[in-house]
Order: structure tokens, then C-alpha cells, then sequence
């Protein structure tokens, strides 16, 4: 299979657990050793076939350097679990616009060299899919990257909050450059939203009536800190979105990120709290917490939307792509039970 050339934007936690998510499974050979890769195989790619090759960040400890090294400098924290060779990628220098917010700054060092020009190097890394893992605060960023990827005829994963597969405007531009776009807000491979969601399909499928519900998560690393400054309500809003589309009925609902403890690092604590009724209206309550790390949460994820938008190309899907925004991204244009976006996406892929 010819390999998929990929364009990353933002070299932080998620962008070093698919590189080194790719380097890790590299060395087990077949699929059947491909454990905690929920697809080993996609349309008959294998995450083997994923090769980056351009990076774009603004820290000047990542700027100049291979991508393999940029992975690992601060304020990168997550798991290290692979050592990365090297990709021959420089990681270059792209606009800031507005992708370091206020509590960023203090955490993120602004390199001094020239903006590159994006465009040239999209072109000649020979790249056809853009992967925007910005800061979720980056609303003119992410907008300024989508602006590129169709320019360099690249198509569009938006794994951040920003509304650009959501919004009518840019699929309809997407759809006219004849380019695949997905998005928006990536899910995590076993994440509080989809525990969640799946705790609640449950009750609701054995007859328990949901009263109340919340989820509430306290996490460390860049995108606590930036979603505590500048998304928090966003992403409450998606969140809670997301988790009542998968209830058959209205009922009281809250999910959102409420603190940022910098010693948990990468760590996310996530604590859910469910009250209903079941047969003859007696009580039922479930008070649970889950512990993940969020780089590594969005490897496997990457794996498949990486692969299935490449698919997506070769199909000539042009504009939002349904089947991979309502599988993979907590705010597609259509909130779709989990079962049937299963569906759907396996039936597009296949």
C-alpha cells in the first residue's frame, strides 16, 4: 500500500503518542500482536502506512528540531513508551495568531525564528492530509490551517473544539476543493465521554430511568491548562451535548472539565455520578472514577481517522465526511447513537 503522508500541526502530547505509537507498533509485526490498537487493519492499511512528513509548532525547544526530538521537549509530558528513530522531518515554525493563550505563555517558550511559509512546505513534503492538534483555545489558528490544507489540496482532520467540520461554511468549501474534512473534538480511545455513554446505554437498554447525571474531569498537561483558560465552557457545552445524545429522553445532564492540577501532568481523573430508578421505581446510584492519560488516548483514534480519511481521499468524499465526524469526534454536524456511527463508518471504510 502506498503510504499516507501526513501534516501535523502542533507538536505536543498527542502528537508525540501517534509518533510514538507508530514507532512502537512498527516492531510487533503482524495484526494479531497489535494489542491496544482497536483496528490493526483499515481498508487494508496498517498504521505502519502513516508516515509524517511536516510538523509545524512554535516552541522554540521544538522549532530546528527532528520531530523525533521535538516530541519529547517540555512542555511535553506524556507516557513515554517507544523510542521514535529519526523522521528526517525539521519541525518548522508556523503563525501564533492566537494559539498560545494567557496561561500558556507561562508554560510555552515562542521561538524567534521566522514564520515558514506553510504553504511551500505542505507542498513540498508532499503531504495529503493535515492533522490539526492545536491548542483547543486556537480558534484563528485552526481556521488559518484549514485555510492552508485546501490550499495545498491537503484534506482536513480537525481534532480540536474549533467548529470547522460543524460549520456549514467550511464544508461547503471543502466540498468545492473536491477534499475530504473531519471533525470536531476527537474522542479518546477509552475516554470519560465515551465510559460515559456507554454506562448510560446500558442502564437505559435494562429499563433503568436516569434522573441525574454528571461527569466531571481534573487533569494536568497543555490542554488542562488551556481548557481551564479559554474552553472551558466550550467544552462543557460539547460534552454535555454528547452525553445526552445518547439518552432517548431529556433528563438533567453535566460534563465538563472543572480544575487544572499540574502535578497530574498528562494524567486525567475522571469521576461520574448516575442516579435513576429501575423496577418499581426503586433507587439505583453508580459513583465511579477513571484515571486515563491523555496522549496516548488519542493514538489509536489517529490510527483510524488518519487512515479512514485517506480512504475518504481515494473515494473522492468531498466536504464534512459523516461516517468518520459521528465515529471519532465528540461534535460532529450530527449527534448519531454510537452503535449506528459504528455502523456507518465500518460500512465506509470497508
Amino acid at each position: 500500500m502506498p503510504k499516507i503522508k501526513v501534516a501535523i500541526v502542533g507538536v505536543g502530547n498527542c502528537a508525540s503518542s501517534l509518533l510514538q505509537g507508530l514507532a512502537f507498533y512498527r516492531k510487533v509485526g503482524g495484526a494479531s500482536n497489535f494489542r491496544g490498537v482497536r483496528n490493526p487493519t483499515l481498508g487494508g492499511f496498517f498504521p505502519s502506512d502513516i508516515e509524517v512528513v511536516a510538523a509545524f509548532d512554535v516552541d522554540k525547544r521544538k522549532v530546528g528540531k527532528d520531530l523525533s526530538e521535538a516530541i519529547f521537549a517540555p512542555p511535553n509530558n506524556t507516557l513515554r513508551v517507544s523510542d521514535v528513530p529519526s523522521t528526517n522531518v525539521i519541525v518548522k515554525k508556523g503563525p501564533v495568531l492566537d494559539g498560545v493563550g494567557e496561561g500558556l505563555s507561562k508554560v510555552v517558550q515562542l521561538s524567534s525564528e521566522p514564520d515558514s511559509n506553510v504553504l511551500d512546505v505542505l507542498k513540498e513534503s508532499g503531504s495529503e492530509i493535515m492533522v490539526n492538534l492545536l491548542p483547543s483555545g486556537a480558534v484563528k489558528a485552526s481556521r488559518w490551517y484549514a485555510e492552508q490544507a485546501l490550499r495545498a489540496a491537503n484534506g482536513f482532520i480537525n481534532a480540536t473544539p474549533v467548529p470547522i467540520a460543524y460549520d456549514r461554511k467550511w464544508s461547503r468549501l471543502f466540498s468545492e476543493a473536491g477534499l475530504p474534512l473531519v471533525g470536531d473534538d476527537l474522542v479518546d480511545q477509552f475516554g470519560a465521554t465515551a465510559l460515559h455513554k456507554t454506562l448510560l446505554n446500558l442502564l437505559t437498554r435494562n429499563g433503568v430511568y436516569v434522573k441525574e447525571t454528571y461527569q466531571l474531569d481534573v487533569g494536568g498537561g497543555t490542554e488542562s491548562l488551556e481548557t481551564m483558560e479559554r474552553t472551558k465552557e466550550a467544552k462543557r457545552s460539547i460534552k454535555t451535548e454528547a452525553i445526552e445524545a445518547s439518552l432517548p429522553y431529556k433528563t438533567e445532564v453535566v460534563a465538563g472539565s472543572t480544575d487544572y492540577v499540574e502535578f497530574l501532568e498528562n494524567k486525567r481523573d475522571s469521576y461520574f455520578w448516575i442516579r435513576g430508578t429501575y423496577f418499581c421505581n426503586a433507587p439505583l446510584q453508580i459513583d465511579l472514577k477513571l484515571s486515563t492519560f491523555d496522549g496516548p488516548n488519542a493514538g489509536s483514534v489517529l490510527f483510524d481517522v488518519i487512515r479512514a480519511t485517506k480512504i475518504a481521499l481515494t473515494k473522492k468524499a468531498k466536504g464534512t465526511v459523516m461516517p468518520i465526524s459521528a465515529y471519532a469526534f465528540k461534535h460532529p454536524p450530527k449527534q448519531i447513537p454510537v452503535d449506528e456511527a459504528e455502523r456507518m463508518f465500518y460500512d465506509f471504510v470497508a
